[in-house]
């Protein structure tokens, strides 16, 4: 097996770390060849990676030393300006003097591009060795060492819905393909050279169809480990994007390509123990605590599941974007979904778009499912609504900052807020074709 293979399953932070020690030495020698690239890149907050490409024979040096990313990629908005915030925040903090922050590869994220270029996620510090508690990796990686305080290891599967568009705009199917090989033809040479492109770089792809809505496509990685699911996922976007490119293809990942479609990111989500010891399969033990956690807090938590204007386009009129709060047994109508039978039954998470960033979402699953383990809850019978997630953004920020900073922390929560509010602004100070054709409706 390689060194950068990602298990199937739970994988502790420890354990993680041990499979970074074990793939450094391969990707060293790797990295040393003549002509070789790394491609470093860290998560921002808005699902998409901040990246540098460095050339050998330095690209081998890096592993040790790290290399300075501005720290203002963690706090800026989707056009990479700064963030709008107060002085003195901790948020003001990554955009004050926009100095360097050293990343450090983490070589059991890395994934071989082709032409002797690797793509590695990595792990950003304060020069004084300080972590980046406002990274999404690092928001991340401290919900999962809290939850490893509790015994408790997550195993995740994120799946990534895709619209496939020709260079006029159009999806390249004229309908919706739900499961279909006929209709699909005209994406079959760009999905050819999408299977080389993912299985060369080894990300485990588990399966692959056409779905609901018109060029709309999904492919599933199996699950693993929290942090290399999330990393994974915006790995395979980068593969898909730059082979659509190719193609001439764009792949659109909004949220809602169309008002009544969406493009989801759902998280699949099981729980295992850190000794390996068995736990209960259903809703029982830890699930039950963590499950009534997630829909008591599902409605504060709505600016992560939903973090642009186009995100509520979907919750408002995407059918198979349920905005109630209610758990159901194999039900695709419900926002949480109990799956899989056996050693395969898992929770699964249908509130996020797939323009949510998948280390947030699953930090937030995380910090939320940990507080019902906390506080000993119970979850509703199944099918029993219990609350719905905000359908605006100003009634997620109102819900956010009432419950999210004893969840998040407060310099998370003022993070998240932060970049509700810039993306209301946004939206507010635009002029967009809606409101042209809605002052003609008016003349």
């Amino acid at each position: 097996m390689s060194p950068f293979t990602r298990p199937v399953g739970a994988r502790s932070l420890a354990a993680r770390a041990a499979a970074a020690s074990a793939a450094a030495p391969v990707l060293r020698a790797g990295l040393a060849e003549p002509g070789a690239r790394l491609l470093l890149v860290v998560p921002d907050p808005h699902a998409r990676f901040a990246a540098v490409e460095l050339n050998a024979p330095f690209a081998a040096e890096v592993l040790d030393d790290g290399y300075g990313v501005c720290s203002y990629v963690f706090a800026w908005t989707p056009e990479r300006e700064p963030l709008p915030v107060p002085e003195g925040s901790s948020v003001a903090r990554y955009i004050g003097g926009f100095g360097d922050l050293p990343a450090r590869p983490d070589p059991a994220s890395a994934v071989p591009l082709g032409d002797r270029a690797w793509a590695v996620v990595g792990d950003v510090a304060w020069p004084s060795g300080e972590p980046a508690t406002l990274a999404p990796r690092e928001i991340l990686r401290g919900q999962l060492a809290a939850l490893e305080e509790l015994g408790l290891t997550p195993s995740v599967g994120i799946e990534h819905e895709v619209v496939f568009r020709d260079a006029d705009g159009e999806p390249l199917t004229p309908h919706g393909v739900d499961y279909a090989l006929g209709g699909t033809e005209r994406l079959a040479p760009l999905l050819a050279d999408l299977r080389s492109a993912l299985d060369g770089a080894g990300l485990g792809v588990e399966s692959a169809r056409a779905e609901c809505h018109p060029g709309q496509y999904e492919i599933v990685l199996r699950h693993r480990d929290a942090l290399a699911a999330c990393d994974d996922i915006l790995l395979q976007q980068l593969i898909v994007r730059r082979t659509a490119a190719a193609h001439h293809v764009t792949a659109d990942y909004a949220a809602a390509p169309e008002p009544g479609h969406g493009n989801s990111g759902h998280v699949h989500l099981s729980l295992s123990t850190t000794d390996d010891s068995p736990l209960d399969a259903g809703i029982s033990g830890p699930l039950s605590g963590f499950l009534a956690g997630v829909l008591r807090y599902a409605r504060a938590l709505t600016p992560i599941w939903a973090p642009t204007w186009n995100s509520y386009v979907r919750l408002r009129t995407a059918p198979f974007s349920p905005r109630e709060l209610r758990w159901g047994v194999d039900d695709r109508t419900a926002s949480i979904r109990l799956a899989g039978r056996g050693a395969g039954q898992r929770l699964e998470f249908r509130f996020a778009g797939a323009d949510a960033s998948p280390h947030l979402v699953v930090a937030a699953l995380l910090a939320a499912g940990r507080a019902g383990l906390a506080e000993g809850s119970t979850p509703p019978p199944a099918g029993q609504t219990v609350g719905e997630l905000a359908t605006t953004p100003w009634e997620a920020l109102a819900a956010f900052e009432e419950d999210a900073p004893k969840l998040l922390g407060e310099d998370v929560a003022e993070l998240i807020a932060a970049l509700l509010r810039a993306e209301i602004d946004a939206g507010l100070d635009a002029v967009t074709d809606w409101q042209r054709a809605r002052a003609a409706l008016r003349s």
